[in-house]
């Protein structure tokens, strides 16, 4: 293989790690701000300052991977960003809610507070709905007709579970005693639809796509593909076990988000075997969409310099604010 040929799949890949480590990093601060509605307010002020270091950092990594797909694979960039306009948009807006009903609600009167804590909570949900209802949409090459919509739909209240479940799993991971006792309860519960979500997920996505279906249903690779679900399966059950035990809210408070991430990884890796080599799946591969090979090879020296920087201070933010929350103010 040319370097013509690898140096698309190399930026594929840096896109793929850039959403990943987002829907990871993101996932759990949405998560939180939709568990915000069953706490009471001291809880809440806890809830928002386990997330206050990290929230907008974390961000950064959805704007790495819109960057990377708008410079690197631009024809790629108009069928996808020119069908999820709409979505895109109402993601946005989330996201503002959340920013602004972050600071705002720090400063507010006690009166006014709830109200911006519920700009955070509906800010969140609609965040974390619109990015599965364009993962929905991008899976099944944005097809039209009612199972592709009514498979968009799972998807969009799949991810918004699945969040939450990574927002408990952080809670359990960074607090102390009833909201922790809170948090456990929390993770049994969202814990029941992310597992139903997964499987019909599963089932749906290759009656949806031809292409899936091939790749996943076919001899001898379903035998080499079967550790995927299987090790899936394995991590949520171990999550679910973990959380029986009075252990999880001491010193394995942390495993059940490691358990977590785990079975995302391997979520991850068998959609990115589902979709390869497409960039647009059924319609455009990777090295169909993809800049020329000159401009790809000047954007690799940028991001060889961007990600890592990236990458390094968000290691050095999650290790320096370790430990359980304390309390969150401002001057």
């Amino acid at each position: 293989m040319s370097w013509a040929q690898i140096i698309p799949l190399i930026f594929m890949g840096l896109l793929g790690f850039a959403l990943f480590v987002y829907v990871v990093l993101d996932g759990f601060d949405l998560g939180v701000g939709m568990l915000m509605h069953r706490a009471n307010t001291e809880e809440r002020n806890t809830m928002v300052a386990s997330i206050g270091p990290f929230w907008d950092a974390n961000e950064t990594w959805l704007v790495l991977g819109i960057g990377i797909l708008l410079i690197a694979f631009p024809k790629a960039n108009s069928i996808i960003l020119g069908n999820l306009y709409i979505p895109v948009a109402f993601m946005l807006i989330g996201l503002i809610m959340r920013g602004v009903a972050f600071d705002f609600r720090v400063k507010a009167r006690l009166e006014h507070q709830l109200g911006w804590n519920y700009v955070f909570i509906i800010g969140s949900g609609l965040a974390s709905a619109t990015q599965g209802w364009m993962l929905g949409r991008y899976v099944t090459g944005f097809a039209e007709g009612w199972q592709f919509t009514l498979f968009a739909l799972a998807i969009a209240l799949a991810v918004p579970a699945t969040y939450t479940l990574l927002g408990a799993c952080w809670l359990l991971l960074k607090t102390e005693g009833e909201l922790q006792a809170k948090a456990t309860r929390w993770a049994k519960i969202a814990w029941v639809p992310v597992v139903l979500g997964m499987i019909l997920i599963s089932l749906a996505t290759p009656w949806v796509s031809t292409v899936v279906r091939d790749r996943w249903f076919a001899l001898p690779q379903i035998i080499g593909l079967l550790p995927i679900p299987l090790a899936t399966g394995a991590a949520l059950i171990a999550l679910r076990w973990i959380l029986n035990s009075p252990r999880v809210r001491a010193d394995l408070c942390w495993l059940p988000f490691v358990l977590l991430i785990g079975s995302l990884v391997m979520g991850a890796l068998g959609l990115a075997y589902s979709l390869y080599p497409y960039a647009v799946i059924g319609q455009m591969t990777v090295w169909d969409a993809a800049s020329s090979t000159e401009a790809l090879n000047v954007i690799l020296i940028g991001a060889a310099v961007a990600i890592p920087a990236i990458f390094g201070y968000t290691i050095f933010a999650f290790w320096v604010f370790r430990g359980k929350v304390r309390e969150l103010t401002y001057g």
